[in-house]
């Protein structure tokens, strides 16, 4: 994951991250998936290094930086482990860049500088036993009750939520009126009325923790709403399109360590007589893998440089999103055959990325979402 247009200070961020990968993350990711937790501690010395801060302002104590070093770190640590990169990305990405997007000055002051040294993690509660793609099945009420609202309803598949202290929530604040009168509110988990699941158990992302999260009667004041009532959903879609770059950027990092690992193999692995990569089926995926690769970093680059300069960028995203995903699923899926039976056992990493890659092809919009999207464009 080279690109000879970096600046200098994005160079030494990716060579930082890599860095802390093999130093904090590889040597223990193999446990953390075994134990299907999250090493919260790991989030809050990413908070100390400033990482959690990338692509937020100063002034709500960020460091500054755009979406091209946040794809660059995106990519380095799910390199490491993509569930590490999950639960970073929904924490920033999601809820923490929802509360600066369409928060208040006072929300922002209360949530963000904590959030963003990782004294306090958040979640995106979207999800729901019948809304997933279809953001109009959202059942989850919001009803206004004097100064504030009462919550009633239930989130499913939330990252972070077992050990998350806020969400940013998605409600309807008017059932009668569909997707365009859906709210959001950023909520305490603390809160009376609220209850978290145990952590579900997954067939990948073992080090991204995940819950339901259960509403009954929850009141929360008018001050935890986030934007306007009826359009916060609406308006954070238009925002969070770095949510695909950063699925981009995972795939691609994910997919790199899946090749370096079946390259390995393949150099070790005698079969007749001979290593493996003198064979030209091997050597012939290998090359493939790595440009695909090569070209799903190049499309998830081209999107993060359209957003950084202020340009539209939603196809790009979508395009980047789309084939990086895929790319890796496929990279992964042929990283594990080339490792054969030594792949195929609990002790290898090349398992353990074939677990974790399917579900980059679902999140922030699936592969079938991103086609329809790119197909509208086109029709203009």
């Amino acid at each position: 994951m080279t690109d000879a247009l970096l600046a200098e200070h994005e160079i030494q961020l990716q060579e930082a991250a890599r860095a802390f990968v093999a130093r904090e993350i590889t040597p223990n990711v193999a446990a953390w998936d075994r134990a299907r937790r999250t090493p919260r501690e790991l989030l809050a010395r990413m908070g100390e290094l400033g990482w959690l801060g990338t692509a937020f302002p100063e002034e709500v104590g960020g460091s500054g930086g755009g979406s091209v070093l946040y794809a660059l770190l995106c990519a380095e640590l799910a390199r490491g482990s993509a569930g590490v990169a999950l639960s970073m990305y929904v924490h920033t990405a999601l809820a923490c860049a929802a509360v600066h997007h369409l928060g208040t000055g006072e929300q922002r002051r209360r949530i963000l500088p904590a959030a963003l040294r990782g004294a306090r993690i958040g979640c995106w509660a979207y999800a729901e036993p019948g809304a997933g793609s279809d953001v109009s099945s959202v059942r989850t009420r919001a009803r206004k009750e004097g100064d504030g609202y009462e919550l009633d309803g239930s989130k499913l598949y939330i990252t972070n939520a077992p050990f998350a202290d806020f969400a940013v929530l998605v409600a309807s604040t008017a059932p009668d009126r569909g997707l365009k009168w859906l709210s959001l509110f950023v909520v305490e988990l603390d809160r009376p009325g609220i209850a978290v699941g145990r952590p579900m158990e997954k067939l990948g992302m073992g080090v991204s923790e995940m819950a339901e999260i259960v509403l009954e009667g929850c009141r929360i004041p008018e001050a935890d709403r986030l934007g306007p009532e009826g359009t916060g959903f609406i308006e954070a879609m238009k925002v969070l399109t770095l949510g695909r770059i950063a699925a981009a950027a995972f795939g691609v990092g994910l997919g790199r360590a899946a090749h370096e690992t079946a390259l390995t193999h393949a150099r070790e692995r005698v079969q007749f007589g001979a290593p493996l990569v003198r064979q030209q089926f091997v050597r012939f995926t290998l090359a493939d893998m790595a440009t695909r690769l090569e070209a799903a970093w190049q499309l998830t680059l081209h999107a993060a440089r359209l957003a950084d300069a202020g340009k539209s960028h939603g196809t790009e995203a979508s395009m980047a999103k789309l084939f990086a995903t895929e790319t890796c699923t496929w990279a992964c899926e042929r990283a594990l055959h080339l490792c054969g039976a030594q792949g195929y056992m609990l002790e290898s990493a090349a398992q353990r990325f074939y677990r974790d890659c399917k579900v980059l092809e679902w999140g922030e919009g699936t592969s079938e979402i991103q086609r329809e999207t790119i197909a509208r464009a086109l029709e203009g």
